[in-house]
């Protein structure tokens, strides 16, 4: 079965500039991220990328019609040095490059669509 993701590659978590927490577990790629407003977002981790000294996760929303990925921005957490911060990404060009090396990378692996 494959995977369709569009190409405007939009981040779908919440407002521009809100952070996450992160739960992850180990045994598989799954990761529930806790919002500021205390929501939880259960998504498929894809990938890490790293672009200009700058990391960002590529993430799958775990929703049965889910076709479109979430990019986020991976942060030190400020008030925990061995936690990190996941925040929304407004630049579009970053989003753009992030997701064309995502899509290099999982090319055999996913069905792009380009809309």
């Amino acid at each position: 079965m494959s995977k369709e993701m569009n190409m405007d590659c939009e981040e779908t978590l919440q407002e521009a500039g809100q952070t996450a927490e992160e739960e992850y577990d180990e045994s598989c790629d799954f990761i529930t991220l806790r919002t500021e407003d205390g929501e939880e977002l259960k998504f498929e981790f894809l990938d890490t990328v790293t672009l200009d000294d700058r990391e960002f996760v590529v993430l799958l929303p775990l929703e049965e019609d889910a076709e479109e990925v979430v990019v986020l921005e991976v942060e030190d957490a400020l008030d925990d040095p061995d936690s990190e911060d996941y925040t929304t990404v407004e630049d579009q060009e970053i989003l753009d490059k992030v997701f064309e090396v995502f899509k290099k990378r999982h090319e055999d692996e996913f069905n792009f669509v380009d809309e």
